[in-house]
């Protein structure tokens, strides 16, 4: 924990009166979708010059600790590294000295039990507003006690919203979709790119002559939810079939192979048979504007997890123009169709298993099964250029309706100003009453 002298000289007035936030979540500045989408949202709250923001970067080892600014917020935003996403202390000791207005939070409900249990000490100063996510139902009962102790919860998927809804209808709730700047996931149409000379460059960087004419992409961290391993072994499957031309087909898969949480890809791919220029793993981090281009040169993306909140690559890949495979479960669903149309292949899941932890006691696992996932990639596959593009295309017009990122900010920026001006902090705090009572017995 900072001591007092050491976090001092980072907090600065502002020069006119702004609305100040604290933020605890994932660090920033990190491209975890956590990390991103706290950015966007910071950066549209500064943006609008009503706000100061002080930030809890948190969910990474850090080589230092030490408060730090960036160039185009300087003392408008700070950004304090901390362990895990900091502690009573830390966040008792900003409260004292630095006075935020609004404390907002985001990632799973597991990681701030530590802040609801000191909701006395926080509400009755300053309101908390909640980024929520949640995977699936059945309505999960027992997180109702975590949403009563915030004043606003803001959802990022229609799932997640209705959940929050039902499980405590007296909080408020903002339904506020992921969103993506414009300037970073885009449509190359410009002729500025050739995508297929692109594509020719990358297979012959492998030493392969020969071009596939169809190209999955999939884009995920290898983990045990996103089925990295099954995808693996119903893609090679796919390509058995005798309608299939093999060597006209290949699967990208950007990713860590050896991620702890996942399985070895590569070992698994020589496993099930699959030869060289059928498969291909793209382990590097890569810039956004390279994996923008990824997205253009690809056919189609896949994402069968059998638990998403939202799902990121879906909405990087519809941004571009590109049609997507998808669980029908959790955010994903309501970005592969909007209720009458799809804009890639909604997979049904083909169970629903109730899982839990003694933390999350219960939650649907929806799982899709190998045939329709086959079926799903003979699909896309079969479609004509034309058809897929066409897809795409409406899946773009579907990102740019709901998923714009002008009302993103605009969304943000209201949400915050009506929090502030209906509860209020410290000496104007209101609607907020202690929901615990001494009796003497």
């Amino acid at each position: 924990m900072k001591s007092n002298k050491q976090l001092s000289p980072f907090i600065a007035a502002p020069h006119k009166k702004k609305i100040k936030v604290l933020t605890i979540g994932d660090h920033p500045l990190l491209p975890s979708g956590v990390g991103t989408q706290s950015r966007y949202m910071i950066e549209s709250l500064l943006k609008s010059d009503r706000f100061q923001v002080y930030s809890f970067a948190g969910a990474i080892q850090h080589p230092s600790h030490e408060p730090f600014s960036t160039e185009e917020w300087k003392q408008n935003w700070i950004i304090q590294p901390v362990d895990g996403y900091g502690n009573p202390d830390l966040l008792r000791q900003m409260l004292a000295e630095w006075k935020p207005d609004i404390v907002w939070f985001m990632t799973d409900p597991r990681f701030y039990e530590w802040l609801w249990d000191m909701e006395s000490d926080i509400r009755s100063l300053v309101p908390l507003v909640y980024y929520h996510v949640w995977d699936n139902y059945p309505y999960p009962k027992y997180n109702k006690r975590f949403y009563d102790s915030n004043d606003m919860i803001v959802t990022i998927s229609k799932v997640t919203s209705d959940i929050v809804q039902t499980v405590a209808p007296n909080i408020r709730e903002r339904y506020i979709p992921h969103s993506l700047p414009p300037n970073l996931f885009h449509q190359i149409d410009d002729g500025s790119t050739d995508l297929k000379q692109v594509k020719k460059e990358l297979f012959n960087g492998m030493g392969l002559e020969k071009v596939p004419n169809m190209l999955f992409f999939w884009n995920n961290r290898n983990a045990r939810r996103k089925q990295s391993g099954s995808l693996i072994k119903w893609y090679a499957e796919f390509l058995e079939q005798d309608d299939i031309d093999r060597s006209n087909v290949a699967l990208l898969m950007h990713t860590n192979p050896e991620d702890t949480h996942g399985q070895p890809l590569a070992f698994l791919a020589e496993e099930f048979g699959l030869r060289n220029g059928e498969f291909i793993i793209s382990p590097n981090k890569l810039e956004t504007a390279q994996m923008a281009l990824l997205y253009n040169m690809a056919d189609c993306t896949i994402n069968i997890a059998d638990a998403e909140g939202f799902g990121l690559s879906s909405l990087e890949s519809l941004s571009c123009g590109t049609p997507v495979i998808s669980t029908l479960t959790g955010g994903l669903q309501e970005q592969v169709t909007d209720g009458e149309q799809f804009f890639g292949i909604g997979i049904k899941p083909a169970s629903k298993a109730v899982i839990g932890s003694q933390q999350v006691p219960y939650i649907y696992e929806d799982r899709v099964s190998g045939e329709d996932v086959k079926a799903a990639l003979t699909k896309m596959y079969h479609m004509s250029p034309q058809e897929r593009q066409k897809l795409g295309d409406a899946g773009l017009k579907h990102v740019e309706k709901n998923y714009n990122f002008k009302d993103f900010s605009k969304n943000w920026v209201e949400t915050m100003v009506e929090v502030h001006e209906t509860f209020g902090s410290y000496e104007t705090r209101k609607n907020y009453q202690d929901r615990w009572e001494l009796r003497l017995l």
